[in-house]
């Protein structure tokens, strides 16, 4: 690589980068240093990173249960995919068949002639039992969710909310 005489070399200048970075990161994870914020003006070119100290005091109870729905039914929409999923690939692989055979071995006997694993689990009772749980699922992680919201706003009028400091980054 070459070098310019006005920058410098490419490490220095990569060091000089990566030093003001974690300036302004240090700066930024402890609003209150005033030193480290000076440090990453004087390195950053004078310009001091803007932050901001913003308290959430209120989380709105009808917004998180729309949410936690539309979560809950994506989440069980994928459960029943996967559920067929696996019971697609272990009937093809056979294992249906095999644990008829173990079972007629272990057993024995004549009335195990006309066993079969899948007349007692089958694919359409497991679906059945999946999408029954669920729908469990649906109602119960949006009422939690309902309820969190709630609980977090009481605890926010009591205690203040969480405080969460914002900066900005330098482009």
């Amino acid at each position: 690589m070459t070098e310019s005489p006005k920058t410098g070399s490419w490490s220095g200048r990569i060091g000089g980068v990566l030093n003001s970075a974690a300036d302004e990161m240090k700066a930024s994870a402890n609003p209150e240093s005033r030193s480290r914020a000076d440090q990453a003006a004087r390195t950053s070119g004078g310009r001091r990173p803007r932050r901001a100290r913003l308290r959430l005091t209120r989380v709105d109870p009808w917004s998180v249960m729309k949410t936690a729905f539309l979560l809950s039914v994506a989440f069980a929409v994928v459960t029943v995919v996967a559920v067929f999923i696996v019971w697609s690939v272990l009937g093809a692989a056979g294992i249906w068949e095999a644990v008829d055979d173990m079972v007629r071995d272990v057993i024995g006997g004549e009335e195990t002639t006309d066993f079969a694993i899948e007349d007692y689990l089958g694919l359409s009772r497991v679906l059945g039992f999946t999408m029954l749980v669920s729908v469990i699922d649906v109602v119960l992680l949006t009422a939690i969710a309902t309820l969190t919201a709630f609980l977090y706003n009481m605890a926010a009028a009591l205690l203040g909310g969480v405080e969460v400091t914002l900066a900005e980054d330098e482009d």
